[in-house]
C-alpha cells in the first residue's frame, strides 16, 4: 500500500462553510489512501445553549456530562460528520463517516475522575484501534472520516479529543503502511506571534520545544497538539505537519521532528 495520509481538520475551519468547502476540495485531491479526522467546532456549544445545556469548561476542556454527551454525539457523529462526507462525495472522494463505535474501530477508556472529573471523556490507546477494518476500508478505496466520538466496549459512548484521535489513528495506520499526520486549522502553522501570520516556526524538535514554551510561543491549546505530534512520531509515524487548511497541498507549515 502507498503512503497513508491522516489529516485532522479543526479550529474555526469547521465553523466556516466556505473554508470547509475549500478544504474538502483540496483533501479530495490528496492522493489516496487517506483518512480524515474532524473536530467539533462551536456548533455543539450553540446547540447546547438552545437546549438549555450550557457548556462547562475547565482549562479550555469541555466537561461531558450525560446531557452534553447527547449533544456532542448528535453534532459530531451526526450533523458535522455527514456534512463533511457529503462535501467529499461531491468532490469525487468516496468517504464513509464513522464514529469510534462503528466497526469497533476506536475504543477508549473513560478518564479517571481524579483530580478533575471530565465526565464521559475517553482516552485512546492506539494499540486498541481496529487496524484490520482500517486496512479493509483503505484497500477498498474508501476514505474513512472519523469524528471524535469513541466508545468503551461496554455500551457507553465517549467524547475524545480530536487531536488525540488523529494521533492514535496515525499510529495505527503506520502499522499498515508509512504514514504522515497533518493537522490543519486556520493558521499558517505554529506561530511565534499569534498575531503575525508570517511568524511561522518552521520546525519544532525536542531540543527547541522547551524553549518555545518558556518564551510563550507555544501555549494553551497548541501544547497538547505538539505533545500528540511527538507521541505519534515516537510510535512510528514518519512525519507530522501543522498547517493552514488552505495549504493542504502545499509544502508549508510547521514540521514536528524527533
Amino acid at each position: 500500500m502507498n503512503r497513508i495520509n491522516v489529516v485532522k481538520i479543526g479550529g474555526n475551519v469547521i465553523d466556516n462553510p466556505e473554508a470547509l468547502e475549500r478544504f474538502a476540495h483540496d483533501f479530495a485531491a490528496l492522493p489516496s489512501p487517506k483518512i480524515l479526522i474532524h473536530g467539533g467546532g462551536k456548533l455543539a456549544t450553540r446547540l447546547g445553549e438552545q437546549l438549555h445545556i450550557p457548556a462547562q469548561m475547565i482549562d479550555g476542556r469541555r466537561v461531558t456530562d450525560a446531557d452534553t454527551l447527547d449533544v456532542v454525539t448528535m453534532v459530531y457523529a451526526g450533523l458535522l460528520n455527514k456534512r463533511i462526507v457529503a462535501l467529499l462525495q461531491r468532490e469525487g472522494c468516496n468517504a464513509l463517516g464513522l464514529s469510534g463505535a462503528d466497526g469497533d474501530v476506536i475504543r477508549a477508556v473513560r478518564r479517571k475522575s481524579e483530580p478533575i472529573d471530565f465526565g464521559f471523556v475517553g482516552d485512546i490507546d492506539a494499540s486498541k484501534i481496529n487496524t484490520v477494518l482500517l486496512r479493509t476500508l483503505l484497500d477498498s478505496g474508501v476514505t474513512p472520516v472519523f469524528c471524535a466520538i469513541t466508545h468503551d466496549g461496554n455500551g457507553s459512548l465517549l467524547n475524545s479529543n480530536a487531536d488525540s484521535v488523529a494521533s492514535a489513528v496515525a499510529v495505527a495506520a503506520s502499522a499498515i503502511a508509512p504514514t504522515s499526520l497533518i493537522f490543519c486549522f486556520e493558521k499558517a502553522g505554529v506561530l511565534r506571534n499569534v498575531e503575525d501570520e508570517g511568524s511561522v516556526i518552521g520546525e519544532i524538535r525536542p531540543d527547541n520545544y522547551a524553549t518555545l514554551r518558556a518564551e510563550g510561543a507555544i501555549n494553551k491549546g497548541m501544547i497538547p497538539k505538539i505533545d500528540n505530534a511527538f507521541a505519534a512520531i515516537d510510535a512510528g509515524v514518519q512525519s507530522v505537519i501543522i498547517k493552514h487548511s488552505d495549504s493542504l497541498l502545499q509544502e508549508s507549515g510547521t514540521t514536528v521532528k524527533k
